[in-house]
C-alpha cells in the first residue's frame, strides 16, 4: 500500500507511523553518543504487530551526537537542542526514507531491483549544503540546473562512504535554510568514525538495508536517544527494542 498522499507534510506522529511497514530504529545510549544500534522492523498490515527483521547493527552518528530534527514527529521546542547545518549532529526524530542512490549503473542489478528511487551517483551530482542556494538540501545534476551554490558535497567520492546509501527526509517540506541538510543513511569510514550529521554503517549492512528497503511499505527512520525513546516509545507506537 502507498502512503497517504499528507504524509510527508503531516505533524502527528501516529499518523506517519499508522501508514508504514518498515521502520528502521536506531537508539544511542545519550544525545552525545557518536554510535547506535539499529535494529530493522517490519509489519505484514498497518494493523498488524512490528516484528525484528535480522540482527541489529552498530552505526556511527554525527561527532557531535543528536539534535531535534525537522522530519514527522511532533514539533518539540524546549526538549534538546535542535539541529543546525553545519553543527555535527544526526538528526532525531521521525523521517520518511524517499530514496537510494550508490556507485552501481542504472542498469547494474542492484538499481534493477531497487524499490525506492534510485540514483547514480555521477560526477556531476551533488549534494547541496549551502543555504543561500535555492537547491539548498536538495541533490541535483549540476548539468540540468544553474548552478548558485558556494558550498555542495559530491555524490561521487573517491572512497566507499556513497557506494550505497538513502535519503532521509529531514527538513524536506519546505526546506528551512540553515535547518541541516543532505542527512543520508550510508557506509561509514570505517568502524567507530562519527560522521558530519549522517547515519553510517558497514558496506554490507547499509548493502542489506537499502535492498531491503521498500518504498510502498512507506519506510521510516525513527532516531532517539535511550532517554527519549523511553519517554516517546507509548505515545509514538513504538516497537519495544533494548539497544
Amino acid at each position: 500500500m502507498a502512503p497517504a498522499p499528507s504524509l510527508l507534510s503531516s505533524r502527528n506522529t501516529a499518523s506517519a507511523l499508522a501508514w508504514s511497514r518498515q521502520l528502521l530504529l536506531v537508539v544511542a545510549p545519550s544525545r552525545e553518543s557518536r554510535a547506535a544500534q539499529l535494529q530493522r522492523f517490519a509489519r505484514a498490515s498497518l494493523q498488524g504487530e512490528w516484528r525484528p527483521v535480522g540482527p541489529a547493527v552498530t552505526v556511527s552518528l554525527g561527532r557531535s551526537g543528536l539534535a531535534w530534527g525537522r522530519g514527522l514527529h511532533p514539533q518539540v521546542g524546549g526538549a534538546g537542542p535542535e539541529k543546525r547545518e553545519g553543527d555535527g549532529c544526526a538528526p532525531a526524530g521521525i523521517f520518511a526514507i524517499t530514496a537510494l542512490f550508490g556507485y552501481a549503473a542504472p542498469d547494474s542489478p542492484f538499481a534493477r531491483a531497487a524499490k525506492l528511487p534510485y540514483r547514480h551517483a555521477t560526477a556531476d551530482l551533488k549534494a547541496i549544503d549551502d543555504p543561500a542556494s535555492a537547491h539548498y538540501n536538495r541533490i541535483v545534476d549540476q548539468t540540468e540546473v544553474q548552478p548558485d551554490w558556494a558550498s555542495a558535497e559530491d555524490m561521487r567520492r573517491g572512497d566507499q562512504r556513497y557506494a550505497v546509501g538513502a535519503v532521509v527526509a529531514h527538513n524536506s517540506e519546505r526546506p528551512v535554510p540553515g535547518a541541516g541538510s543532505c542527512i543520508f543513511l550510508h557506509v561509514w569510514e570505517s568502524a567507530g568514525v562519527p560522521t558530519a550529521g549522517c547515519t553510517a554503517m558497514a558496506l554490507a549492512d547499509m548493502t542489506e538495508i537499502a535492498g531491503w528497503l521498500d518504498g510502498a511499505a512507506a519506510p521510516l527512520l525513527v532516531q532517539l536517544a535511550q532517554a527519549e525513546y523511553e519517554r516517546w516509545r507509548a505515545d509514538w507506537g513504538l516497537p519495544p527494542f533494548a539497544a
